[in-house]
C-alpha cells in the first residue's frame, strides 16, 4: 500500500516521461524480455524482497493481460521451487519434533490444505516466507500449487494493472486497479483475523496421538 500511494503521488506532482518508450524497447527484445522477467521474478520469490513491487513494475513494463501472465507464470514457478526447496532441506526434521501445535497443524493441512492456502495467499504475508514455511508443513503439494495459482491471482491482476495505468491516475482503469487492491487488502485483513481466531479452536484441532499413529 505503501508503494501504491508513493506511485499516485508522485505520478500527480511529478512530470513523468511517456512510458511507451520503455515498452517499445521491451517489445522489441521479443521472448528474450519475458523470459529474463520471469527469471527475475522467479529469483525475487525465493528472498525477502516485496514481489508486490515486482508486480507493478510487470504492469508498467508489458501493460495489463501480458503483464499479469508474466508475473504468474514468474510467481508460480518461484513458489514451486521455494517450496521444494524447504521441503528437501527441513520437512524431515520437523516431522521429528514432535510438537503438539505442529502435528496438529500438518493434520488441519492435510486434511483442508487447498482452502488453507488460498486464504493464505490472500493475506499478505512475505511471499518467501510462505513458500518456505508451506515447505516444511505436511500439506500435499497439489494442494499448495493449486491453491498458490488462486490465492495470488486477485492480487497479480490488481497491482499489474497498477503498475499499466499508474502514469494515469486520473483514469477510470487507475481508480479501478487502486479500488481492487484497497479491497484486496481488506479482505485479506479480514481473513487474517477470522484464520487466526479460528486456529486458536481446541475442537479444529485432533488428538496428538492420533496424528502420530497414522
Amino acid at each position: 500500500m505503501a508503494i501504491v500511494v508513493a506511485m499516485v503521488v508522485v505520478a500527480v506532482t511529478v512530470d513523468i516521461p511517456d512510458p511507451q518508450p520503455l515498452r517499445d524497447r521491451v517489445d522489441g527484445a521479443g521472448a528474450w524480455g519475458l523470459l529474463v522477467f520471469v527469471l527475475v521474478y522467479i529469483a525475487v520469490s525465493l528472498t525477502p524482497f516485496p514481489a508486490s513491487a515486482l508486480t507493478i513494475a510487470s504492469g508498467l513494463l508489458f501493460g495489463l493481460i501480458e503483464g499479469a501472465t508474466v508475473v504468474m507464470v514468474g510467481a508460480t514457478i518461484g513458489a514451486w521451487l521455494g517450496f521444494r526447496l524447504a521441503r528437501w532441506l527441513g520437512r524431515d526434521g520437523v516431522a521429528r519434533l514432535g510438537w503438539e501445535r505442529i502435528a496438529s497443524i500438518d493434520a488441519i493441512l492435510q486434511r483442508r490444505g487447498l482452502i488453507a492456502m488460498v486464504l493464505i495467499r490472500l493475506i499478505p504475508f512475505p511471499f518467501a516466507v510462505v513458500n518456505y514455511a508451506a515447505g516444511l508443513s505436511a500439506i500435499r503439494g497439489r494442494d499448495y500449487l493449486l491453491g498458490t495459482v488462486v490465492g495470488i491471482l486477485p492480487s497479480a491482476i490488481g497491482y499489474t494493472a497498477v503498475g499499466a495505468y499508474g502514469t494515469s491516475p486520473l483514469s477510470w482503469p487507475f481508480v479501478g486497479a487502486l479500488a481492487a487492491v484497497i479491497v484486496i487488502t481488506l479482505v485479506s485483513g479480514f481473513a487474517a483475523r477470522r484464520l487466526r481466531h479460528g486456529g486458536r479452536a481446541d475442537e479444529e484441532l485432533p488428538a496428538v496421538d492420533d496424528v502420530v499413529g497414522r
